[in-house]
């Protein structure tokens, strides 16, 4: 096989394959261009829900805040803790049901605001202040982690991403069930991890190293482009050290890791000379879990552009019905970022 010929690649985690078709590269686009929106040119935006001292839709009004904001979602996806019984007397509801499954969903949705800033998103960030959201992100893991089976962190970062509010923010979303790609994920960490005796992303971060899909490196963390992506430009960032839970993670890591996601954000926008959207999310050990010593602590990246600040990837047709597929190889797009974040410094 080489890799300038049509092949696929396994992705290790969820067990799919990507089609990766390299001699397409020169296809001509005549498709649909969507121009991606720049940072706001504003530090407070007075119609915004999130700025501080504004009134969201809710009407609650925002505190006068600084730094990081938290608070409960005013239009959450999911409801308190007690809705469970609610499913549980109804005789209608079964989860044995061979056509008609349901189960009870509960839980926790809050929305992060990375800073009072309405403009300010994390590539353009102290390091410091990343460090503040990496703290909440630790904080919040950890207080709904004692009551739920699983905590997502994740931020939709651009209109093209369907974020319905400019100012930069993520989200956090506690469940008492554990979701579809994290028990993907678990069985087969767990499953490696008794095959193989080690970790597997773990594994990964040793042998990417110094490789042609690394686009950021340093003592504790890599950011590579995956062997399987099926994104354009996606990444998986990994700690080259032994962690499950990001509240686990020490004030050194925590400072590194502000470092290793700096580089990389700063990377995604040189790259096109424009605001990179985005959506990113951490995967860590359920809660639930007696044993969680074949978990490592990961993020993933998924951002749609494909060749331009305009052109984007589109998931549709055969990647609906079929598999994913792509004509960038992982390597050029790592070699790309790579040189990207270089020049962003």
């Amino acid at each position: 096989m080489t890799g300038d010929r049509p092949h696929r690649r396994r992705n290790p985690l969820t067990g799919r394959w990507v089609l990766v078709s390299p001699q397409r590269m020169g296809r001509p686009w005549q498709g649909d261009e969507g121009a991606v929106a720049g940072p706001a040119a504003v530090r407070h935006d007075r119609s915004c829900y999130l700025c501080a001292g504004n009134t969201r839709a809710s009407g609650a009004v925002n505190p006068d805040y600084r730094g990081v904001h938290v608070f409960d979602n005013d239009f959450p996806a999911l409801l308190a803790d007690d809705y469970p019984v609610l499913i549980a007397d109804d005789a209608d509801w079964s989860a044995d049901d061979p056509l008609f499954g349901a189960q009870s969903a509960a839980g926790v949705n809050r929305v992060i605001c990375f800073s009072a800033d309405h403009g300010l998103t994390m590539a353009q960030m102290t390091a410091a202040q990343v460090c503040a959201v990496i703290d909440c992100w630790c904080d919040q893991t950890a207080a709904l982690g004692q009551h739920h089976a699983n905590v997502q962190i994740f931020e939709n970062k651009g209109a093209m991403m369907g974020c319905s509010n400019p100012h930069p923010h993520g989200q956090v979303w506690a469940t008492a069930h554990v979701p579809d790609e994290i028990a993907e994920e678990d069985r087969r960490q767990l499953d490696y991890r008794a095959r193989h005796a080690g970790p597997m992303l773990l594994d990964l971060a040793s042998r990417e190293a110094g490789g042609a899909r690394v686009v950021v490196e340093t003592a504790d963390w890599l950011a590579i482009v995956p062997w399987w992506a099926s994104w354009p430009f996606e990444t998986l960032l990994l700690p080259r050290f032994a962690v499950q839970r990001m509240p686990q993670l020490t004030m050194g890591q925590r400072d590194s890791l502000a470092a290793a996601l700096g580089g990389l954000l700063r990377g995604y926008d040189r790259l096109f000379g424009a605001s990179f959207p985005y959506s990113m999310g951490w995967h860590g050990a359920p809660f639930i879990a007696a044993d969680a010593s074949h978990w490592q602590l990961h993020a993933h990246f998924y951002p749609p552009l494909l060749r331009s600040a305009s052109v984007r990837k589109f998931m549709v047709g055969y990647e609906m019905l079929a598999e994913a597929q792509r004509d960038l190889t992982p390597e050029r797009a790592a070699d790309m970022l790579r040189a990207a974040s270089v020049a962003a410094g």
